[in-house]
């Protein structure tokens, strides 16, 4: 049984009822071939996830709300072991590399590395990017902040990340 908030939970970027003008600028951009990389910010609660699931399913289709939960390992310099729970479908990955406290260079780069290099298997053949999304960026370490920049530089081509600050 689902719950009252995930049964009525907007499902589409026209249906959001609060700032229709930021909604427009996300269906222009959907409908683009040139998708870049995006920034939500605002407090907890504010719909920032809604928003980004809506933007998903504008972009992939209905296919992104098959989720599943997946835990992801890497191994740190110091061949330390860091587990870190994802949830993604065939055309997102979400994850919080916040969790992996001081390794999350590590988890960042190394996971941007894994997802660029698969390609994205789309029938439509209409996305060759895949889509990390990447929660509570705000609370990465500085070097952390500096990797990220240069993986999203680097693999701009093969996946386009949303960050949720």
């Amino acid at each position: 049984m689902a719950l009252w908030v995930d049964r009525y939970r907007p499902r589409e970027l026209a249906k959001l009822d609060y700032h229709k003008t930021q909604a427009g600028h996300l269906i222009n951009l959907c409908a683009q071939g040139d998708f870049p990389h995006l920034m939500f910010y605002g407090p907890s609660g504010a719909g920032k996830k809604t928003r980004i699931m809506c933007l998903l399913r504008e972009l992939y289709g209905p296919g992104v709300e098959r989720l599943r939960n997946e835990i992801m390992n890497f191994t740190t310099p110091s061949n330390k072991k860091v587990e870190i729970m994802t949830v993604s479908s065939n055309y997102h990955i979400e994850v919080n590399p916040s969790d992996a406290g001081i390794y999350d260079r590590v988890v960042i780069t190394d996971m941007i590395k894994q997802i660029a290099q698969t390609q994205q298997i789309d029938p439509s053949g209409q996305r060759e990017f895949k889509t990390i999304v990447l929660s509570e960026v705000d609370e990465l370490t500085k070097d952390a902040q500096h990797a990220l920049r240069r993986t999203m530089e680097k693999y701009v081509a093969t996946c386009r990340l949303v960050l949720c600050v």
